[in-house]
Protein backbone atom coordinates (compact mmCIF):
# COMPACT_ATOMS: atom_id res chain seq x y z
CA UNK A 1 0.00 0.00 0.00
CA UNK A 2 1.47 3.53 -0.73
CA UNK A 3 1.21 5.79 1.88
CA UNK A 4 -0.39 9.28 1.31
CA UNK A 5 1.49 12.32 2.62
CA UNK A 6 -0.24 15.31 3.84
CA UNK A 7 1.42 18.65 4.33
CA UNK A 8 -0.55 21.03 7.34
CA UNK A 9 -0.11 24.62 7.45
CA UNK A 10 -0.21 25.82 4.18
CA UNK A 11 -0.28 29.71 4.18
CA UNK A 12 -0.19 30.48 0.57
CA UNK A 13 -0.92 28.96 -3.57
CA UNK A 14 2.70 29.00 -3.60
CA UNK A 15 2.99 26.35 -0.36
CA UNK A 16 0.34 24.44 -2.10
CA UNK A 17 2.47 24.16 -5.05
CA UNK A 18 5.79 23.63 -3.62
CA UNK A 19 3.86 20.72 -1.79
CA UNK A 20 2.41 19.32 -4.53
CA UNK A 21 5.12 19.23 -6.62
CA UNK A 22 6.84 17.59 -3.99
CA UNK A 23 4.34 14.63 -4.11
CA UNK A 24 2.09 15.81 -1.15
CA UNK A 25 -1.32 14.18 -1.76
CA UNK A 26 -3.20 16.30 0.74
CA UNK A 27 -3.06 19.98 1.89
CA UNK A 28 -4.03 20.94 5.20
CA UNK A 29 -5.03 24.67 5.87
CA UNK A 30 -4.86 25.83 9.49
CA UNK A 31 -7.97 27.95 10.23
CA UNK A 32 -8.14 27.37 14.22
CA UNK A 33 -7.24 31.39 15.13
CA UNK A 34 -5.02 34.35 14.45
CA UNK A 35 -2.83 33.01 17.49
CA UNK A 36 -2.26 29.80 15.91
CA UNK A 37 0.89 28.82 14.05
CA UNK A 38 0.57 28.81 10.59
CA UNK A 39 -2.97 30.85 10.80
CA UNK A 40 -4.45 31.12 7.28
CA UNK A 41 -7.86 33.33 6.86
CA UNK A 42 -10.94 31.62 5.31
CA UNK A 43 -10.72 33.59 2.32
CA UNK A 44 -7.30 32.67 1.27
CA UNK A 45 -8.13 29.13 2.10
CA UNK A 46 -11.38 29.51 -0.29
CA UNK A 47 -8.84 30.94 -3.04
CA UNK A 48 -6.35 28.45 -2.54
CA UNK A 49 -8.83 25.27 -2.80
CA UNK A 50 -10.25 26.37 -6.06
CA UNK A 51 -6.95 26.59 -7.65
CA UNK A 52 -6.16 22.54 -6.08
CA UNK A 53 -6.16 20.06 -8.87
CA UNK A 54 -7.80 16.93 -8.09
CA UNK A 55 -7.18 14.30 -6.85
CA UNK A 56 -5.57 16.55 -4.52
CA UNK A 57 -7.20 16.39 -0.88
CA UNK A 58 -7.94 20.07 0.66
CA UNK A 59 -8.57 19.78 4.64
CA UNK A 60 -10.02 22.68 6.40
CA UNK A 61 -8.41 22.04 10.24
CA UNK A 62 -11.45 23.76 12.38
CA UNK A 63 -12.22 23.60 16.20
CA UNK A 64 -16.07 24.39 15.72
CA UNK A 65 -17.80 22.05 17.64
CA UNK A 66 -21.39 21.99 16.22
CA UNK A 67 -22.39 20.57 12.85
CA UNK A 68 -24.13 23.64 11.85
CA UNK A 69 -21.07 25.40 13.04
CA UNK A 70 -18.65 23.41 10.91
CA UNK A 71 -21.06 22.87 7.73
CA UNK A 72 -20.71 27.21 7.99
CA UNK A 73 -16.82 26.86 7.58
CA UNK A 74 -16.70 24.59 5.31
CA UNK A 75 -19.10 26.53 3.02
CA UNK A 76 -16.68 29.87 3.53
CA UNK A 77 -13.80 27.87 2.64
CA UNK A 78 -14.86 25.25 0.07
CA UNK A 79 -12.61 22.22 0.83
CA UNK A 80 -13.74 18.43 0.25
CA UNK A 81 -12.17 17.06 3.30
CA UNK A 82 -13.09 18.36 7.34
CA UNK A 83 -10.53 17.61 10.16
CA UNK A 84 -12.34 17.85 13.53
CA UNK A 85 -9.55 19.10 15.86
CA UNK A 86 -12.04 18.86 19.17
CA UNK A 87 -13.83 15.46 20.14
CA UNK A 88 -17.29 16.70 19.87
CA UNK A 89 -20.12 14.96 20.52
CA UNK A 90 -21.82 12.15 18.04
CA UNK A 91 -24.96 13.67 18.21
CA UNK A 92 -23.02 16.49 16.38
CA UNK A 93 -21.00 14.16 13.96
CA UNK A 94 -23.52 12.47 13.09
CA UNK A 95 -25.73 15.79 12.38
CA UNK A 96 -23.13 16.58 10.04
CA UNK A 97 -22.88 13.60 7.86
CA UNK A 98 -26.77 14.46 7.44
CA UNK A 99 -26.13 18.08 6.34
CA UNK A 100 -22.91 17.70 4.31
CA UNK A 101 -23.25 13.94 3.29
CA UNK A 102 -20.62 14.91 0.23
CA UNK A 103 -17.97 15.99 2.72
CA UNK A 104 -15.05 13.92 3.93
CA UNK A 105 -14.85 14.05 7.25
CA UNK A 106 -11.64 13.60 9.64
CA UNK A 107 -11.94 13.23 13.30
CA UNK A 108 -8.80 13.94 15.27
CA UNK A 109 -7.88 11.49 18.11
CA UNK A 110 -5.10 12.74 20.59
CA UNK A 111 -3.20 10.11 21.47
CA UNK A 112 -2.68 10.64 25.38
CA UNK A 113 -3.63 7.18 26.39
CA UNK A 114 -5.05 3.76 25.20
CA UNK A 115 -8.24 5.22 25.88
CA UNK A 116 -7.81 6.49 22.28
CA UNK A 117 -8.92 3.83 21.39
CA UNK A 118 -12.02 3.83 22.51
CA UNK A 119 -12.66 6.73 20.08
CA UNK A 120 -13.04 4.33 17.41
CA UNK A 121 -16.91 2.67 18.20
CA UNK A 122 -18.18 6.14 19.18
CA UNK A 123 -17.01 7.79 15.25
CA UNK A 124 -16.43 5.04 13.20
CA UNK A 125 -20.69 5.41 11.74
CA UNK A 126 -20.21 9.45 11.09
CA UNK A 127 -16.85 9.79 9.57
CA UNK A 128 -14.43 8.51 6.66
CA UNK A 129 -10.88 8.37 8.83
CA UNK A 130 -9.11 9.02 11.55
CA UNK A 131 -6.01 10.96 12.26
CA UNK A 132 -3.50 11.06 15.23
CA UNK A 133 -2.17 13.70 16.58
CA UNK A 134 0.11 14.54 20.13
CA UNK A 135 -2.47 17.64 21.26
CA UNK A 136 -3.46 17.25 25.25
CA UNK A 137 -6.76 18.87 24.43
CA UNK A 138 -7.61 19.03 28.29
CA UNK A 139 -4.81 20.52 29.30
CA UNK A 140 -5.00 23.97 31.34
CA UNK A 141 -4.09 25.33 27.70
CA UNK A 142 -5.56 22.93 25.40
CA UNK A 143 -3.24 21.76 22.65
CA UNK A 144 -5.09 20.73 19.02
CA UNK A 145 -2.29 19.28 17.44
CA UNK A 146 1.24 21.16 15.65
CA UNK A 147 3.17 19.89 19.14
CA UNK A 148 6.27 19.26 17.01
CA UNK A 149 6.62 15.78 19.09
CA UNK A 150 5.67 11.82 18.76
CA UNK A 151 3.03 10.03 20.62
CA UNK A 152 2.77 6.83 21.57
CA UNK A 153 3.22 4.97 18.12
CA UNK A 154 2.67 0.95 20.12
CA UNK A 155 -0.73 2.54 21.19
CA UNK A 156 -1.58 4.08 17.39
CA UNK A 157 -0.36 0.67 15.71
CA UNK A 158 -3.29 -0.73 18.16
CA UNK A 159 -5.84 2.22 16.85
CA UNK A 160 -4.68 1.14 13.06
CA UNK A 161 -5.24 -2.58 13.91
CA UNK A 162 -8.06 -2.12 15.35
CA UNK A 163 -9.84 0.54 12.88
CA UNK A 164 -12.17 -0.20 10.10
CA UNK A 165 -11.18 3.34 8.77
CA UNK A 166 -8.11 4.70 7.33
CA UNK A 167 -6.09 6.44 9.82
CA UNK A 168 -2.92 9.36 9.10
CA UNK A 169 -0.77 9.64 11.92
CA UNK A 170 0.77 13.36 12.69
CA UNK A 171 3.10 13.82 15.70
CA UNK A 172 6.41 15.24 15.00
CA UNK A 173 7.28 13.26 12.14
CA UNK A 174 10.31 14.63 9.49
CA UNK A 175 12.11 13.00 7.29
CA UNK A 176 14.55 11.01 10.10
CA UNK A 177 11.59 9.49 11.54
CA UNK A 178 8.70 8.81 9.22
CA UNK A 179 10.23 5.69 8.00
CA UNK A 180 10.27 4.44 11.68
CA UNK A 181 6.97 5.37 12.33
CA UNK A 182 5.73 3.96 8.72
CA UNK A 183 7.45 0.45 9.59
CA UNK A 184 5.55 0.71 13.43
CA UNK A 185 2.41 1.94 12.72
CA UNK A 186 1.09 0.86 8.84
CA UNK A 187 -0.98 4.13 8.17
CA UNK A 188 -3.21 5.18 5.18
CA UNK A 189 -1.39 8.45 5.44
CA UNK A 190 1.26 10.19 7.63
CA UNK A 191 0.79 14.04 8.41
CA UNK A 192 3.44 17.03 9.26
CA UNK A 193 4.16 20.75 9.21
CA UNK A 194 7.14 21.58 10.89
CA UNK A 195 9.21 19.02 10.10
CA UNK A 196 9.28 19.91 6.68
CA UNK A 197 10.04 23.21 7.58
CA UNK A 198 12.88 26.05 7.89
CA UNK A 199 12.50 28.89 9.71
CA UNK A 200 8.71 28.52 9.39
CA UNK A 201 9.00 28.25 5.47
CA UNK A 202 8.02 24.31 3.69
CA UNK A 203 11.79 23.46 3.14
CA UNK A 204 12.26 22.08 -0.90
CA UNK A 205 14.96 20.17 0.70
CA UNK A 206 12.92 18.89 3.42
CA UNK A 207 9.97 17.74 1.49
CA UNK A 208 12.07 15.67 -0.91
CA UNK A 209 13.71 13.82 1.63
CA UNK A 210 10.40 13.10 3.55
CA UNK A 211 8.78 11.95 0.66
CA UNK A 212 11.51 9.61 -0.57
CA UNK A 213 11.68 8.55 3.00
CA UNK A 214 7.99 7.88 3.06
CA UNK A 215 8.58 5.70 -0.66
CA UNK A 216 11.38 3.88 1.03
CA UNK A 217 9.23 3.08 3.94
CA UNK A 218 6.82 1.83 1.64
CA UNK A 219 9.33 -0.51 -1.09
CA UNK A 220 10.93 -1.94 2.17
CA UNK A 221 7.00 -3.42 3.17
CA UNK A 222 6.18 -4.64 0.10
CA UNK A 223 6.07 -8.59 -0.43
CA UNK A 224 9.43 -10.03 -1.95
Amino acid sequence: MRTRIKICGIASAGEARLAIDAGADALGFNCVGPSSPRHIADCRVAEITKLTPPPVATFLLTVERTAEAIAAHVRRTQPNTVQILWTIDPAESARLAEIEPQLRRVQVVHVESRAALEMIPVYSPYVHAFLLDSGRPTAATPELGGTGRPHDWAISAEFVEASPLPVFLAGGLSPANVGAAIRQVRPFGVDLSSGVRTAGQLDPGKLAGFAVAVRQADEALEPA
